[in-house]
């Protein structure tokens, strides 16, 4: 143990909230685990540590600003834009994040909320225990128009790991797949992936899927006149970023069939207001923010947290976001 290094996560409840062993982390130094931090806790917490880890606690430049002491910002997850990366950068202070943790979940999850869209397999599964099956004229039955895979197109915006790994399994489901880069992204990509201009994605595809990053260019990419440019049969799948959508404009979207479906774990506001116009529009399916959240991911994420401070304590840091 060094009993000189002191460090503070600062909301670790959504990486472990129980089930999760804190250990190798905690063996490392003198450790202080908060569930959550609120933003009039953020200085009293922070101040004293030399190393700081936190999920979604902004760190912003004027609380950079007011940590003589810190020297490590790690990351809790793949994004990192709840970090000043320059300010901490002009600081001295290295940003590392965790890569890839969680792609097979994210996967995972994306296949399960077009699965859904095609299949309705709660609103069936309710109707059975509803007694709608045992009261039926007929053997069988269907609350909802039921559509196959094979032979879709499969659009994916973001063809990094995850998109990558998308594009794999909606293969497997006899889809073709269409790729296209990001807004302020040059496009150097040498897989077998057919790829088409960002323009041309939407109404090419039978489901678009997002997996890219926010950015000031991906933010509000799909918008109305995206949305205008899909087919009425398709679906849109965002395990990405929230704001990567304008939900208003996608709830239009749904309500007066512009497109079938949508499937969603993320939302603009997380957790989101209760009046969101998502919540009642047509034929859209939303999870909490979970595709990351399989015991097994977040598993890894610890284990590659702690691997990143023994690296940086080794004077060999890596996944460093910030060039430090």
């Amino acid at each position: 143990m060094n009993d000189q290094l002191r460090f503070t996560v600062l909301d670790g409840h959504a990486l472990n909230p129980g089930d999760l062993d804190w250990s190798p982390l905690t063996s490392l130094g003198a450790c202080t685990i908060h569930d959550r931090t609120a933003p009039e806790q953020l200085l009293e917490r922070a101040i004293g540590s030399e190393v700081l880890f936190t999920n979604k606690t902004p760190l912003g430049r004027e609380t950079l600003a007011r940590l003589p002491g810190l020297r490590f910002i790690g990351v809790l997850a793949t994004g990192y834009n709840v970090v000043d990366v320059e300010a901490a950068r002009a600081l001295g202070i290295p940003v590392c994040n965790v890569p890839g943790y969680g792609t097979a979940s994210v996967v995972q999850l994306t296949f399960a909320l077009l699965l859904e869209l095609t299949h309705r397999v709660q609103r069936h599964g309710d109707a059975v225990r509803a007694g709608r099956w045992s009261a039926a004229a007929d053997w069988c039955f269907w609350e909802h128009p039921l559509t196959e895979l094979e032979g879709k197109t499969m659009g994916i915006i973001g063809l990094g790991h995850i998109g990558s790994r998308v594009a794999t399994v909606a293969r497997a489901f006899g889809m073709e797949v269409l790729a296209a880069a990001r807004p302020g992204r040059v496009d150097g990509d040498t897989s077998t992936v057919d790829r088409v201009p960002l323009s041309e994605l939407p109404s090419r595809s039978d489901v678009v899927s997002l997996h890219c990053p926010l950015t000031p260019e991906t933010e509000g990419l799909v918008d109305r006149a995206f949305l205008s440019r899909m087919r009425p049969s398709a679906f849109l799948i965002n395990t990405a970023r929230g704001p990567v959508v304008r939900e208003a404009d996608l709830a239009e979207a749904l309500d007066a069939g512009v497109i079938a479906g949508a499937g969603l774990d993320v939302l603009s506001q997380e957790p989101p207001r209760v009046d969101h116009p998502l919540f009642r529009a047509r034929n859209c399916v939303i999870t909490p923010h979970i595709a990351w959240a399989t015991r097994e991911a977040r598993q890894r994420l610890l284990s590659e947290t702690v691997g990143n401070l023994l690296a940086w304590l080794g004077g060999r840091p890596r996944n460093v976001v910030n060039g430090v």
